[in-house]
């Protein structure tokens, strides 16, 4: 018995082959941000805070930059209030208790922005001048 033709794939098929529209690139600098936030509860209190609370401040210039490129207003909003509230050299007074709920809420907002922010594939694209 002859074997029947080879019959080309469904399109349903052929697009997940594909690259998407979109990447996300704030998820990588937000889960590193997260797992900063994390392991530096304990040593909130101590001398070594201040290079974390550097770390989280880059990190959430870093994600605000690819929220505001993806056009997520609020992710640029909140990672702009994290930047001001961890930074290190204006430093904002909050006690050690709440500074430590702080720090879980952020490194949950980090994962939540990480993960919503998408950048159209279109705006890596070099631009012509």
């Amino acid at each position: 018995m002859p074997a029947a033709p080879a019959r080309p794939a469904p399109a349903a098929a052929r697009r997940t082959a594909e690259t998407p529209g979109f990447t996300r690139p704030a998820l990588a600098p937000s889960l590193i941000a997260a797992i900063v936030l994390l392991s530096c509860v304990a040593i909130i209190d101590s001398s070594g805070f201040v290079y974390a609370r550097w770390g989280v401040t880059v990190l959430a210039l870093i994600v605000l930059v690819f929220a505001v490129r993806g056009r997520t207003w609020w992710a640029a909003v909140l990672m702009a209030a994290v930047a001001v509230c961890w930074n290190p050299v204006v430093t904002v007074t909050i006690p050690g208790q709440v500074w430590a709920g702080l720090q879980l809420v952020a490194a949950g907002l980090f994962v939540v922005v990480g993960i919503v922010v998408k950048v159209p594939r279109e705006a890596d694209a070099p631009r012509a001048s």
